[in-house]
């Protein structure tokens, strides 16, 4: 199947309104972009939160009419979008995987490496490999909040320990502690894709039968390390949660989060953990504790 994209600048023009219009002239997605290089940070829960100058890019089946549509958006919106808008061919792909295109194999502290499921195995005898297939799930090793957990698991005395990987993606974080030696993990997350992706990067990896899936609704027992790679907000909201979820003398891994936010995410998780050290990528941030004993 052919597509083509009309793209337009936001404006002054309602988002909401935008979308609408689009939805009704038959657009198969809309995404909105950032056309200035302007950073947004984390969104309020219900907050729709863009960027002063913001391009509106829709796709579109090759079969449906462009310029009809752009009557019709004009129409919708205003007859300055026939002058604004850009309309162009788009080559078909299997869009759910395009972006993993140049993704390469990864080292993670001395020995542990991330791989594409299909890339050669790396040249060093002492390597620990995670095959990996994300699928449709967050999780390759290459946003610095997912390597800055690896890195710092890869480090501690996981051997024969169990762990919580909560918000699992693609599992990366779970299985790469399985493979470290963990002798058990509880892998959660709300997205059925990603309990999916880990349960077949899991099976990809032979550690199967050490990793349970499940919901964010059932209940978790405590584990030796709880590793969360979500967003400062839900970080903070899961304090009590999480904190419940650690045995006293083990550790925990918060990420997901910008350098600005470390500090309220600390201040959440105070009263339970020693502080051990914030570690910093790019601008983000990864807190690493240990439980009060």
């Amino acid at each position: 199947m052919r597509f083509y994209e009309i793209e337009l600048p936001l404006g002054s023009l309602n988002p909401e309104s935008v979308e609408t219009a689009l939805l009704e002239v038959g657009a198969s997605s809309i995404t909105f972009l950032d056309h200035g290089d302007e950073p947004v940070l984390e969104p309020k829960p219900g907050e729709v939160r863009l960027w002063s100058d913001t391009l509106v890019r829709a796709l579109f089946q090759e079969s449906s009419d462009a310029a009809l549509n752009l009557d019709r958006l004009a129409s919708a919106l205003g007859p300055h979008v026939t002058k604004t808008a850009r309309v162009r061919a788009v080559k078909d792909q299997v869009w759910e995987r395009a972006w993993l295109t140049g993704w390469t194999s990864m080292r993670f502290g001395r020995r542990l490496w991330i791989c594409p499921r299909a890339a050669p195995a790396p040249e060093d005898s002492q390597a620990i490999v995670v095959r990996l297939d994300p699928g449709l799930a967050f999780g390759t090793g290459t946003h610095p909040t997912t390597a800055l957990c690896l890195q710092i698991l890869e480090s501690l005395p996981l051997e024969g320990r169990t762990l919580i990987d909560y918000g699992c993606g693609s599992g990366i974080l779970g299985i790469a502690a399985l493979k470290l030696g963990a002798a058990r993990v509880t892998a959660v997350d709300l997205d059925p894709q990603a309990l999916l992706a880990t349960r077949d990067n899991a099976q990809r990896n032979g550690v199967a039968s050490q990793i349970t899936v499940q919901g964010v609704d059932e209940e978790l027992c405590a584990a030796f390390c709880v590793v969360a790679n979500i967003l400062a907000g839900p970080l903070i909201e899961l304090a009590p949660k999480l904190t419940s979820a650690c045995e006293p003398g083990g550790y925990v891994l918060l990420s997901g989060l910008l350098s600005t936010q470390a500090y309220a995410v600390k201040a959440a998780y105070a009263s339970g953990f020693d502080m051990v050290k914030v570690v910093e990528r790019d601008e983000w941030s990864c807190i690493y504790a240990r439980r009060v004993s």
